[in-house]
């Protein structure tokens, strides 16, 4: 069973994080979409406080939409809204493409990149697992200052100086923690999404992502030419804390296709 945290009123959206990162990722935007919809922040598999899948198991973005898909089914979810970030895009786009949810929000998906876009991301991120794991242990204190912040957590966030220290060492400590982060993130490299999709997607990319760099949100759109696709002006990769209210909005809209708010 997958972990979850469930807020808020109003038709149900799910929501799925990034590679090393978990459900608290939405916690900036979780307040102002609460008002308007039942809010399910799930961890994937082997993130957060989800239990990674058996080993030597799949584990692709195929295996994960599959327990995504489980969690639905036990929660009483019958084709909810699910909005994605980063690996938690792709997943959400595999639900899509399987017609088991009623639309898809992915802001910067995974599975766009091509050959040298995939081994720049998949670089970064072991390099900064790496030294998340060098400064586990340090305390939010490391991130005390504004400029580390900058330094440290720049590729992710386009203004990390939002980031209050204890936020950014959340961040860290959950990303060394994910004990599904290497076995996954070794299914990403040659990822590919392919649609058609046959409910109404959005696809949102942060201008200064710093990880799937925005190059990838043209291929996105030709794609999935049916999609919606729209910019997130000013933010990174997490683009939630980069600018909540910018997110929400997208957000928002996007669940509500066909009059579902």
């Amino acid at each position: 069973m997958l972990h979850s945290v469930r807020r808020g009123h109003g038709p149900p959206l799910v929501l799925l994080a990034g590679i090393g990162m978990a459900g608290a990722a939405w916690d900036p935007v979780a307040d102002r979409l609460a008002c308007e919809r039942e809010l399910w922040a799930v961890d994937l598999p082997g993130f957060g406080r989800s239990a990674a899948l058996a080993e030597h198991a799949p584990c692709g973005v195929e295996a994960l939409a599959d327990s995504v898909q489980a969690f639905l089914v036990s929660a009483g979810l019958e084709r909810p809204y699910v909005a994605g970030n980063s690996l938690g895009g792709a997943v959400a786009l595999e639900l899509g493409r399987r017609d088991a949810v009623a639309s898809v929000t992915a802001l910067s998906p995974v599975g766009f990149a091509g050959a040298a876009g995939q081994e720049f991301a998949r670089r970064s991120l072991l390099l900064t697992h790496r030294v998340a794991r060098a400064l586990c242990g340090r305390g939010a204190r490391t991130f005390a200052r504004p400029g580390v912040r900058r330094l440290l957590c720049g590729q992710m966030f386009a203004h990390p100086e939002r980031l209050t220290p204890d936020q950014a060492y959340a961040n860290l400590t959950t990303l060394v923690e994910g004990a599904g982060f290497h076995a996954v993130l070794d299914r990403l490299w040659d990822l590919r999404f392919a649609g058609p999709v046959p409910v109404p997607v959005t696809i949102a990319w942060g201008t200064r992502d710093g990880l799937l760099l925005p190059y990838q949100a043209l291929r996105a759109r030709r794609v999935l030419p049916e999609a919606r696709h729209v910019w997130l002006r000013g933010c990174g990769h997490l683009p939630m804390s980069d600018d909540p209210e910018q997110v929400a909005r997208v957000l928002l809209a996007g669940s509500a296709v066909d009059g579902g708010c």
